[in-house]
């Protein structure tokens, strides 16, 4: 493993301050949304805080949470994932608490499952794949690890929208009255507002669906919300991503054009950051150009971006799933992405999961003595 210090092209930018639309932080290292069910009842607990503070204080500049229900029947699919309403709030005043006094900003990520299903991925076999009848989606097609969608769920109504909207935006505005500094969305991997995006899920023939902006209408009007219900400057970032868990393979945009039609409603919404979700972050997005999906959308869109997708590690996150572990890998490649200026941000997901001394060890050249990560990660909170 080549030597990676502070005199390596890229390095200094990755640890040096900036701003971004209107996040401040003090380098440009994220803890990126990982799925933790260690909440019972949706209760975010000491342990909790304690998890994330450990990041905190290790020099990450900023933690995006894990993945919180919004408050609307069908919304979750488990009940150790925390909820970001009601009494769980008390318990992420804790965690808020504890990241801010480690120097650190924190925001959490905003979820909806929609009409996918409690299928869990264990050597890629189906586990329960029943929906509950309270899920809906934009139309009622819901699919499973390697399935196309069928038609199995209930396609939601004008009604139905207009609660879900208002639940994200309630939210929202929890985090901001709380301190949070900012909120994201989960609107990637086939989830509640990736179904709107999705022409494969999305078959509405209403003002939601269409054409790949007409897709992005039911987005669009979640950001205007947040924002009518929180401030001008208070932070909304929206990840998003090409492939599916239920089709890996699967391409929401084929070409750059394609692209721009996609991030310019949003753009005109609102969002100020875009998190761009790979699996593999070194990997050109479309043909002719190094770029990959955060280059492309930083390029078209002219805001900040965040790439994540297998950083720090040399096994990707669906190999993870059928029990392959992961171990440091070099940073050159994203150094001389950065250098380049081609993304912002760089969201790490389970080389922190794994390794709560992750970024320190980076600073200091020792990627090499990182812990490697493996599915045992996911049992308790270290």
């Amino acid at each position: 493993m080549p030597a990676e210090s502070a005199t390596t092209p890229g390095f200094s930018k990755l640890f040096a301050p900036g701003r971004f639309g209107p996040l401040q932080v003090r380098n440009r290292i994220v803890m990126a949304p990982m799925t933790r069910q260690l909440s019972p009842g949706g209760m975010p607990h000491e342990g909790v805080a304690r998890y994330y503070r450990r990041r905190a204080e290790a020099d990450v500049g900023l933690i995006i949470t894990e993945g919180c229900w919004i408050d609307h029947p069908g919304a979750s699919n488990d009940p150790g994932v925390p909820r970001f309403y009601g009494d769980a709030l008390d318990g992420w005043r804790k965690v808020l608490a504890e990241v801010h006094a480690a120097g650190a900003k924190i925001i959490p990520q905003l979820w909806h499952i929609g009409l996918y299903t409690t299928a869990a991925v264990a050597g890629f076999e189906k586990v329960n794949d029943q929906l509950r009848p309270d899920q809906v989606g934009p139309s009622g097609y819901s699919g499973t690890i390697g399935v196309a969608p069928t038609l199995r769920g209930k396609p939601m109504t004008d009604s139905d929208i207009a609660d879900v909207i208002q639940a994200y935006a309630k939210s929202a505005e929890a985090s901001l009255a709380l301190g949070f500094d900012g909120i994201a969305l989960h609107a990637a991997h086939g989830y509640l507002i990736d179904q709107f995006f999705w022409a494969e899920t999305n078959r509405r023939d209403d003002r939601y669906g269409g054409s790949i902006a007409a897709r992005t209408t039911f987005a669009a009007e979640i950001v205007r919300e947040i924002r009518r219900r929180t401030a001008p400057d208070f932070p909304i970032m929206l990840r998003f991503s090409q492939w599916k868990l239920q089709n890996y393979a699967a391409k929401l945009v084929q070409t750059p054009d394609e692209l721009m039609q996609f991030l310019a409603p949003l753009v005109d919404a609102g969002v100020d950051i875009f998190d761009c979700s790979q699996r593999r972050f070194w990997e050109p997005e479309f043909a002719g150009s190094e770029l990959n999906l955060a280059g492309w959308t930083r390029k078209l869109s002219g805001k900040p971006t965040m790439t994540v997708g297998s950083v720090g590690l040399d096994g990707e996150l669906i190999a993870s799933f059928s029990g392959e572990a992961s171990h440091p890998a070099s940073l050159e490649k994203l150094f001389a992405r950065l250098e380049r200026d081609e993304f912002d941000l760089v969201g790490v997901g389970r080389a922190l999961l794994a390794d709560a001394e992750w970024a320190r060890k980076v600073r200091a050249g020792l990627i090499h003595t990182a812990k490697p990560y493996s599915a045992a990660a996911l049992a308790e909170l270290v």
